[in-house]
């Protein structure tokens, strides 16, 4: 079960010391950003990317990054992956330094990147062989298989799946390294809608029972508003953080919820788009 808070109001900012929504059984990481400063070299010039970004996620909490496109949402996710150093700043994974990739911390990408010539289970077996533990940990990978519903096509080929099935892959090559920290990269942003909706709940469901911490890149309002429990709303780029809003609405939530509707309001201002709806 996730913990929540009722309220009479909808929250709209985190106010200091409010507690968010969090597995009460959670396994996950906590995740700190503390001052990261971040530019890409372009063409000898610096172009700034993120501006003094400070963060604290708990271990088990879900929360999602909303900003506009290009805005650096996706290179915060690298670097909270260890995928490559902040330009400054530091990011910690429960205290200890992130200085490069881990097993602890997964992405997940919006393209599945099946191997085409292996199985599904072969696929997902890939970190587990990386690391040299398939011959004793081979039941992991039917294990991640269970959880993500896909166990009856543990031999089927990437080309037979269709693209929610091969998401569902995806998951379970990330799940079957047990990460803390699980990084979600726009990861339903290619499927179709009906789909995509029903991908939603199947995530929060995977969230709640694995209790790993979850940090979702999405360009969907309404995707952000349903699965996460705190939205971080970025700046144009160079991004800084602008709002938070917490979602203390509890799980299995309802999209027709009137409060998800005002949440979304706020979530529109911020972005600057309220004036269409």
């Amino acid at each position: 079960m996730v913990a929540a808070t009722q309220s009479t109001q909808v929250p709209n900012a985190l106010p200091a010391g409010r507690a968010t929504a969090v597995q009460a059984d959670a396994r996950g990481a906590a995740l700190a950003v503390r001052g990261v400063n971040h530019h890409f070299d372009l063409d000898g010039a610096a172009l700034p990317v993120l501006d003094d970004i400070d963060l604290d996620v708990q271990p088990g909490e879900f929360v999602a990054l909303l900003g506009p496109s290009g805005c650096g949402k996706s290179t915060l996710l690298r670097l909270v992956a260890g995928l490559e150093p902040p330009a400054a700043g530091e990011l910690l994974a429960d205290s200890e330094r992130i200085d490069g990739p881990s097993p602890s911390r997964i992405v997940v990408f919006q393209d599945p990147t099946l191997y085409p010539w292996r199985t599904v289970w072969h696929n997902v077996a890939l970190g587990l062989q990386a690391r040299g533990l398939l011959k004793t940990q081979r039941g992991r990978v039917d294990d991640a298989l269970q959880r993500v519903g896909l166990a009856a096509f543990s031999q089927a080929y990437p080309h037979q799946l269709s693209g929610g099935m091969a998401q569902r892959a995806a998951l379970a090559r990330a799940l079957v390294n047990d990460p803390r920290i699980l990084i979600l990269d726009e990861p339903l942003g290619k499927l179709d809608s009906l789909t995509r909706i029903a991908m939603q709940s199947e995530l929060v469901e995977l969230w709640q029972r694995t209790g790993f911490t979850a940090l979702l890149v999405t360009h969907d309002v309404e995707e952000a508003l349903f699965m996460a429990s705190r939205i971080i709303v970025l700046s144009e780029r160079p991004a800084r953080i602008k709002d938070e809003i917490v979602n203390d609405l509890p799980y299995p939530r309802h999209r027709g919820d009137p409060r998800l509707a005002e949440l979304r309001r706020q979530a529109l201002a911020l972005l600057g788009l309220d004036a269409t709806w």
